[in-house]
């Protein structure tokens, strides 16, 4: 080996030795990261959800193993693995890279990697579509920002978020965990089919009118038009008229259920 064979080797093994000694270095780095309370983030500073409300929010959604739940803003991922505890199979979507390897190694030492997964992504560019269980702790303007694709989810799907609600559309269930100092309310929404429009019924005519979950509107059997008042849970309706109890699952455009004692009840859009 000359001279010139010799530096060159030289140089391309102290190149390797630098490599493998910042990769240890930032690999380091990464493994040592915590994050701060308080941090920013892209849409809304990180703040924990305190563990008790995580186990609140998963109780009334009723996830069970049969579900996936999306956590909107995962942060350190502990509702993704919690829930992944639970037997659902789980998925965190948070825009800060850390975080996300954070939430990747947390679900390591739980033993839940083939339930719990993360994504470095953005909120409003992400598809979670798929979800039967939705959670969040996010700012009431973004909360207000989704809203319209939330309603446009499958209907049952079900919505928890932590302390801030969204408006106009007013949860289905509120609980507080007792002994908790911050963030300690939960919030449920379950997605409700929609039925707004005309329906004709053995009864008679049915108009509905369709505020998120709330229903309004009147039944007209020739020239009679009594009042309904209603609510949707899901493609669960149920509405009153006449001193009767109506409860029915809508199917696109047709309804198929009860009335009175076990009478059944159909409806089809018009």
């Amino acid at each position: 080996m000359n001279r010139l064979q010799l530096e060159r080797g030289l140089i391309a093994a102290l190149c390797l030795s630098l490599v493998a000694s910042y990769s240890s270095v930032f690999a380091q780095a990464a493994k040592d990261y915590q994050p701060e309370v308080g941090q920013a983030g892209k849409d809304v500073v990180w703040v924990p959800t305190p563990q008790a409300l995580v186990d609140k929010m998963l109780d009334m959604a009723k996830v069970t193993p049969k579900d996936y739940v999306i956590d909107l803003g995962s942060g350190d991922g502990r509702t993704v693995i919690t829930a992944a505890k639970r037997g659902s199979k789980a998925h965190g979507i948070e825009y800060n890279p850390d975080m996300v390897e954070l939430s990747k190694r947390n679900a390591a030492k739980e033993g839940v990697t083939d339930k719990a997964s993360f994504a470095k992504a953005d909120l409003f560019e992400s598809d979670f579509s798929q979800a039967q269980v939705i959670t969040m702790f996010l700012l009431p303007s973004i909360n207000l920002k989704l809203r319209p694709k939330i309603l446009n989810l499958k209907p049952g799907t079900r919505i928890v978020s932590n302390s801030f609600d969204m408006e106009e559309w007013k949860p289905d269930q509120t609980e507080r965990v007792e002994g908790c100092t911050n963030w300690c309310t939960a919030m449920l929404w379950i997605v409700p089919a929609k039925v707004e429009g005309t329906w004709q019924t053995p009864q008679g005519e049915l108009t509905l009118k369709q505020t998120f979950q709330m229903l309004s509107g009147t039944l007209r059997n020739g020239n009679v038009v009594t009042p309904i008042t209603g609510k949707m849970n899901g493609e669960q309706i149920t509405f009153s008229a006449g001193g009767n109890e109506y409860a029915g699952r809508v199917n696109g455009n047709t309804i198929d259920g009860t009335v009175k004692v076990g009478t059944k009840w159909t409806a089809t859009k018009k």
